[in-house]
């Protein structure tokens, strides 16, 4: 008689020690997913020797695609190389720098998916992305401005606050929500990047394009009877970007590019992209 219970009893047991090891299981899977969303970016930098930099691939002057390369080149990729050279003297690790290619849009989900430990991206410091992201000191003062058709007319934003304009943007960028203030009667055309927001500006689908005015000045040069008219109308101070609560590798970075203003290197490369860009005053730019 005593050996069906203690057959129903062993059942019990292997049922009770099976739950517990799923139990287990999934706890600490849990427990490494949940930790892994916290992982220190300036500790695993040091321990991977390398920084994968988000950068832009559609922005003449800050980060282009170079063709014959197949590299992305600009004022904001070198300033990842300069950076990355810097913070590895601060380390005592050797580091290199990774690029990979993001966008207006991409570049936050991007960073918040782990796929890049931070973005230099002509992104402006505000406090709607401070409360996802975090922000070193900004490293560029950029201003919105408007890129129109030569002989248009139009002299600025004011001149497109009806509702017969439309001004084209960037699906992502503070350009497109920053306009509406400034034109609250236009129509806004927001689009993928700055090679389709240029080419419906070509093709008559809006009256001008609007970003700052330092990626304004960049579609100029490529595409010479357009022209940055009305000065700048916002201030957009960029920023290198990293996930929230990162305070160790902002705390580097800021280092880091303090190191760069001082031994002269910001400045080169702001001569190196900015001199000779017909209508900027490049030396205003300077530090």
């Amino acid at each position: 008689m005593e050996k069906p219970k203690k057959r129903k009893i062993g059942i019990i047991s292997s049922i009770i020690l099976t739950l517990l090891i799923i139990f287990g299981v999934v706890s600490a899977s849990a427990l490494a997913e949940n930790n892994s969303k916290h992982v220190d970016t300036w500790e695993r930098v040091k321990r991977l020797g390398k920084i994968r930099w988000g950068v832009k691939a559609d922005t003449k002057l800050f980060g282009l695609m170079d063709t014959k390369t197949g590299q992305p080149e600009g004022f904001d990729v070198d300033i990842a190389k300069a950076l990355t050279v810097q913070l590895s003297k601060q380390s005592g690790v050797p580091m290199q720098a990774d690029f990979t290619i993001v966008t207006s849009n991409t570049r936050i989900q991007l960073l918040k998916n782990a796929n890049i430990d931070g973005f230099i991206a002509t992104a402006t410091i505000t406090p709607e992305r401070e409360k996802v992201i975090d922000f070193s000191n900004s490293y560029f003062k950029a201003g919105q401005s408007i890129l129109v058709k030569k002989g248009s007319g139009i002299k600025s934003i004011k001149d497109l606050n009806n509702s017969k304009s439309t001004i084209i943007g960037v699906v992502g960028s503070n350009s497109v929500i920053n306009v509406k203030k400034f034109a609250p009667k236009a129509k806004v055309l927001a689009l993928g990047d700055y090679g389709q927001a240029m080419a419906a500006l070509k093709a008559g689908q809006g009256q001008a394009l609007t970003t700052d005015n330092g990626i304004l000045y960049g579609l100029a040069t490529e595409n010479p009877g357009y022209t940055v008219v009305g000065g700048t109308f916002t201030s957009e101070p960029y920023g290198v970007a990293f996930d929230n609560n990162q305070p160790e590798m902002v705390k580097q970075t800021n280092k880091a590019l303090k190191a760069i203003i001082a031994n002269g290197t910001y400045n080169k490369l702001i001569k190196k992209w900015f001199r000779g860009v017909p209508g900027l005053d490049w030396r205003s730019l300077e530090k």
